[in-house]
């Protein structure tokens, strides 16, 4: 097969076009290159089958729109149709220079770092707005007893509470057995292995329980309600609710907000109660602590702790589900704004959790609590 460009040096840089110079040979055509050394100064396209504008646009891309708008009047074999339209291409494509490279300069870092934090606080205004909406819209239905649903309810809590236990009670029960392990390592070089059990007894009831909890229902729990909610904006169905006078956020953030502040302190409770478990079963069989020995010293811990966990899990869970619903009512048109939304709750439902908390520790510690 004839070379579709051939470039002769002597006596005088001859461009010769050969064959189809057509949108069926583009890749091949795209694939040329001239000698950046050579400068053509005559164009023969007597070899020329056939041209149209997505071969035209390649010629200018080798020769550059200039060049061969000074090679056009003289080349040879030229129809005045094809002569017409190489300088329409080139006309076209002339000032078209190809993008330069990206240049890195130290305060693109800045602008990054700028945006993100634009970005977090768009995500903030949003979630308070979301949060005062879904708020307002319960105050308006707690005197009107007609429009509660019950089953809704229900439903939720089911999902989002009783199939969580095996799962979060599991978790920490291990998590508690390896608190309680490691302690009783660092504290038997002091001899004070006894005090293994208030370590897992306050680890649990301030801290671990609620924050464990916490981050698994983000996980299981956010990201359900973004899927469910952007599967039904996907669906369009979140348009026939508003079309037939419903609200979505009465319908479908409502209970499950509700379910989840009902259900995410029982279940801080039994991740507390599994933590010390775990830390029972350690001590009774590393470190010779009897079962009545663990409970009295467990017993003698303050009620306040217990309280501290407890109080954190109903603002946990307020996030957690406004987050969720919030991702899900962002959602797209598409099965990728999905999963991007419901990777979204999930990365911030978690931040959230753990930054509150450590806010809260440091703030209950200042205050002695």
């Amino acid at each position: 097969m004839t070379a579709p460009l051939i470039l002769e040096a002597d006596p005088i840089p001859r461009v010769r076009l050969h064959g189809d110079w057509t949108l069926a040979r583009y890749r091949q055509l795209s694939q040329l290159r001239l000698a950046a050394e050579t400068t053509p100064a005559q164009l023969d396209a007597a070899g020329l089958t056939a041209l149209d504008t997505a071969g035209a646009a390649q010629l200018v891309r080798l020769l550059g729109a200039e060049q061969l708008g000074r090679l056009l009047p003289d080349a040879s074999g030229l129809s005045d149709e094809r002569r017409a339209l190489l300088r329409a291409v080139a006309e076209a494509m002339a000032g078209r220079e190809p993008p330069p490279g990206p240049v890195r300069r130290w305060s693109d870092g800045l602008v990054r770092l700028g945006a993100l934090v634009a970005g977090a606080g768009r995500q903030g205004l949003q979630l308070l707005g979301f949060m005062g909406l879904t708020l307002s819209t319960l105050m308006v239905l707690l005197p009107r007893p007609g429009r509660w649903r019950p089953t809704a309810l229900v439903a939720q809590m089911h999902q989002c509470g009783l199939n969580a236990v095996p799962i979060v009670a599991l978790l920490t029960f291990l998590v508690g057995a390896v608190v309680a392990f490691l302690g009783a390592t660092v504290l038997a070089n002091f001899g004070a292995t006894i005090y293994t059990v208030d370590l897992v007894a306050y680890s649990f009831l301030r801290e671990f329980g609620v924050l464990l909890t916490a981050i698994l229902l983000a996980g299981r729990t956010a990201s359900a309600f973004t899927a469910q909610i952007g599967a039904m904006k996907v669906n369009e169905e979140l348009d026939a609710l508003r079309a037939q006078g419903l609200d979505p956020v009465e319908l479908l953030v409502l209970p499950r907000l509700l379910a989840l502040l009902l259900t995410l302190p029982l279940l801080t409770f039994i991740a507390m109660l599994s933590g010390m478990v775990g830390g029972a079963l350690v001590a009774l069989v590393s470190l010779d602590i009897s079962l009545a020995q663990y409970l009295a010293i467990v017993h003698e811990v303050p009620v306040r702790h217990l309280l501290v966990g407890l109080g954190k899990a109903p603002l946990f869970a307020l996030l957690i589900a406004l987050i969720g619903c919030l991702e899900g009512f962002k959602v797209g048109g598409s099965a990728q704004s999905v999963g991007e939304h419901t990777t979204s709750s999930v990365v911030q439902s978690i931040f959230v959790v753990i930054l509150l908390d450590a806010i809260a520790a440091l703030f209950l510690m200042e205050m002695g609590w």
